[in-house]
């Protein structure tokens, strides 16, 4: 992918970011979730090239970028700086748009709710908000029984163990037999493997896990404590079988600016299932706010 620019940026505990990158103008960020990389925004980068400086990340703890040992350089707050470091560096000075999936869409979340005004438009792709998803684990059996899986990535070594066993069996199990097909090419899932194969990626990816348990168990929150003052898009495949579409009730009284667009057929992978519709949806959300 030639068409695409490579860097690293500096992070403020000495952890250099992979980034990349293609076009120029006001700045998109993209942030992958578990167990991707950069590569999961390669059809959004190539799109919005044409009117953004559209720039993906790795991560920090996957693929090419620093993976430290310490657990507690992966909590929220680490992440959330992580994002306000790329955009203050790579960003042409104006408010960025921020698009998250997964984990990248916690942390887009979060970092909306901590510096809104670095921001023009947040886009979230199957990542629940951070308030309704302790809210699904207190009250709904069924989001319980789709994270069940989160006990076993909780757990060092064995995590990891398990993860990498029989040439990342459980990880091709999780992406590539769970999408629809044809979601992922063989070149894709080269890629793919590639990345898992990175030392300390494993460990890395599953850190976010280890170090972020409050995020993972149900309570009840006020809306105020999470509330997003950034014009926000949610997009949903609903046969996500990780997030259940119960995250999305009630989601407006924490985002006052809010708009839905559920994909019926759509799995926790619609970015890749759906890359056209996607990138539809978010570059006609964004022409009332991005400079284009």
């Amino acid at each position: 992918m030639s068409e695409f620019q490579h860097t690293f940026v500096d992070c403020s505990d000495r952890v250099a970011l992979h980034a990349v990158g293609a076009g120029r103008g006001p700045l998109m960020l993209f942030l992958h979730g578990f167990p991707e990389f950069w590569y999961a925004w390669k059809r959004q980068l190539s799109h919005f090239s044409e009117t953004h400086a559209a720039v993906a990340l790795d991560l920090r703890g996957y693929n090419s970028s620093d993976k430290p040992y310490a657990l507690d350089a992966y909590t929220l707050n680490r992440l959330v700086e992580d994002v306000r470091t790329v955009v203050e560096r790579l960003g042409d000075g104006s408010p960025a748009v921020l698009v998250g999936h997964d984990w990248g869409g916690i942390i887009a979340w979060a970092f909306a709710r901590v510096y809104p005004e670095w921001l023009d438009r947040l886009v979230i792709i199957n990542a629940p908000h951070p308030a309704i998803f302790r809210r699904e684990l207190a009250r709904s059996r069924e989001q319980r029984r789709a994270s069940s899986y989160v006990m076993l990535f909780r757990r060092r070594r064995l995590a990891e163990k398990v993860l990498r066993a029989f040439h990342f069996a459980v990880l091709r199990k999780i992406v590539f037999d769970r999408a629809r097909s044809g979601a992922f090419s063989s070149v894709d899932r080269a890629a793919y493997f590639e990345a898992w194969s990175q030392p300390g990626a494993l460990t890395g990816g599953l850190n976010y896990y280890r170090a972020n348990r409050a995020l993972l168990v149900g309570g009840e929150e006020p809306s105020s404590a999470w509330t997003i003052h950034v014009p926000t898009l949610v997009l949903w495949g609903e046969k996500d079988l990780a997030l259940r579409s119960g995250n999305l009730y009630g989601l407006e009284n924490y985002v006052p600016q809010l708009e839905v667009h559920r994909l019926p057929e759509g799995t926790h992978w619609v970015v890749h299932e759906e890359p056209d519709r996607i990138n539809a949806w978010i570059g006609t959300f964004c022409l009332d706010g991005c400079r284009a």
